[in-house]
Order: C-alpha cells, then sequence, then structure tokens
C-alpha cells in the first residue's frame, strides 16, 4: 500500500539539548505503527514535527502527501492528535470541551461520540482541572476518535488509563484499523506495542535504530525465568536448549535462565525435575536498549547478523 505518512531525514535540535537526527520512516496506509524508545528518546519531538507544532531544522514529514509545516492546516483536518500531555482549558467541563472540538471539525457523529464516552466512562459534567490523569487521557482520547479520522496520532495514548480502560483502547485501535484508519502511537510499552501494532519504529537518543515489521521487535526481546527445584539441578540442563542465551546458577536448586523466544522447551525440560516455583520476568525496555544497543546507539554486529 502507498504511504500515509513519509518521514524523510528528519531532524531537530533545541539548542544543545538533542532533539530527533536523520529520522526516516514511512507508514502505509492501514498500518498500526508502533513509534517505540524510552522516555526522552524523541518520540514526541517527532510527533510535533509531523503535527506541525514545531519546524524541523532539515528533513521533511509529510502526511497524504501535504507537508506537514507547510500545509499543516490541512494536513490537521485528516488527523486525530492525542498529545502526551494533555492541557486543555481547566475551566471547562470534559463536555465542553469536546463540543468545543466537534464545532472546530464542523461537526461530529453525536451518537458515535456518546458511545466514546460511554466507553470510557467519562463523567463529562466534571471541569477538567477536577480530572485526574487518567480521566484527562480520556478526554484526549475521545476528542482524537470522535471524528473518525483518516490518521490517528496518538502520543503516549494509554499513559493513566487503568487496565480496564486500556482493554477499550486496545478494542478502539482495532476498530479504527479494521475500519480503514492508520494509526501511529508512540510507547515505551513493549508489550503494548506487540499487541496493537503491524509494523515498528525504534528511536533511541533522537536516531531511529530500527523499522520494519513488528515481529523484529520480538527478534529483540529477552527475558528471564527464574525456577527453584525440589533437588539439585545442574546448568548444563538448560544451557544448550533453543533460545537460552544464559544460565545462572543461584544456589544448588534455583537457576535463572535468559530466554529469547517461547519457553516451551524450558518447560519441558524441567517438567523432568520437581519443580518449587516458576517465575518470569520480563525486562524494561530500557533494559533492553541498554543490553541490545551498543553505547553510540549502533546495533552490535552479532544482532545486526554480521558474523
Amino acid at each position: 500500500m502507498s504511504a500515509i505518512v513519509e518521514v524523510t531525514h528528519l531532524t531537530k535540535s533545541y539548542g544543545g539539548k538533542r532533539g530527533v537526527a536523520d529520522v526516516s520512516f514511512d507508514v502505509s496506509q492501514g498500518d498500526v505503527f508502533g513509534f517505540l524508545g524510552p522516555n526522552g528518546a524523541g518520540k514526541t519531538t517527532t510527533i510535533r514535527l509531523l503535527m506541525g507544532l514545531l519546524h524541523p531544522d532539515s528533513g521533511v514529514a509529510r502526511i497524504a502527501g501535504l507537508d506537514c509545516w507547510a500545509e499543516s492546516v490541512a494536513v490537521k483536518r485528516l488527523v486525530g492528535y492525542a498529545p502526551g500531555e494533555p492541557a486543555l482549558d481547566p475551566d471547562l467541563t470534559g463536555g465542553q470541551i469536546l463540543e468545543y472540538f466537534g464545532h472546530l471539525r464542523g461537526g461530529v457523529d453525536q451518537a458515535h461520540l456518546k458511545d466514546l464516552i460511554r466507553r470510557f466512562d467519562l463523567d463529562i459534567r466534571q471541569r477538567f482541572r477536577h480530572y485526574s490523569t487518567g480521566n484527562k487521557r480520556k478526554v484526549a482520547l475521545i476528542q482524537a476518535f470522535m471524528h473518525r479520522p483518516r490518521l490517528l496520532i496518538l502520543d503516549e495514548p494509554t499513559n493513566g488509563l487503568d487496565p480496564l480502560n486500556q482493554q477499550e483502547f486496545a478494542r478502539l485501535v482495532r476498530e479504527a484499523r479494521d475500519g480503514g484508519a492508520t494509526l501511529l502511537l508512540s510507547s515505551h510499552v513493549l508489550g503494548e506495542v506487540e499487541q496493537l501494532c503491524t509494523t515498528v519504529g525504534i528511536i533511541r537518543d533522537g536516531r531511529l535504530v530500527r523499522s520494519g515489521d513488528v515481529a523484529g521487535v520480538k527478534d529483540i526481546k529477552h527475558y528471564e525465568i527464574t525456577i527453584a527445584f525440589g533437588q539439585a539441578v545442574p546448568s548444563s540442563a538448560f544451557a544448550d536448549l533453543p533460545g537460552v542465551a544464559h544460565v545462572e546458577a543461584l544456589g544448588e536448586s534455583v537457576l535463572r535462565i535468559a530466554l529469547q523466544g517461547a519457553p516451551d522447551a524450558i518447560v519441558k525440560a524441567a517438567a523432568a525435575y520437581p519443580v518449587v516455583s516458576l517465575v518470569t520476568h520480563e525486562p524494561s525496555l530500557e533494559d533492553i536498549f541498554l543490553r541490545y544497543y551498543s553505547a553510540d546507539g549502533s546495533m552490535p554486529r552479532e544482532a545486526a547478523g554480521v558474523a
């Protein structure tokens, strides 16, 4: 499919502070693109450049063929945008804010708007200043989705949402995608991107270090399994199993196994011994970056497939 978002050699600096440097990626029509990286990596700067809120130092960003800076008004007509930190009029109620944005859009389907309010269980009578962080996030998401935009750009959209509302958000993403919309959402949560996205771009220290199919993210996902046994078990029983990167003995009867991929072989091997407990630990995205990328942000030779 043709690209609806085109980012080419985009660079933005804040004096001596890091912004983004030479970032390039495309998002095809109908994709759910996960923009993944630790906090401070450059996700929000890139999104603000796409929304025409910042002027790039160099490079260009286009949405539906329109220059995001030079034709920003036309771009905004196509996009539903939820900022990472919603800053709306604190004296207006949630309902008044949504009504204002609806008029700004030239009117929205009121039945659809009411359905979104119901699904997020938002009390629209409260003033914005009295909302919790999660309720402020709901207002931002509802106004982004309510006009059924062609493209949704959502910056850290689940921050502050409780688990039930995170599930509702995931359903909305799938419904929008199935309806033909394209979504670009930033996140620092690896599992969220794996669950929702079809393609992914990984940014670190202002530079895009990897992009492609979301399966590529799973290639770098290492996690740990700690198994306590009812007897002494040698590390060698697990060291050569598929996906095992490292086995560490924590005493005679406890093993900590670093794993990449499915744990099926480990579980089957563990079944040969009396298992007291089995605990898995998924590292933070920051831990993955620290392990996977060298200090200058480049990929290690083995990760890049270089012998």
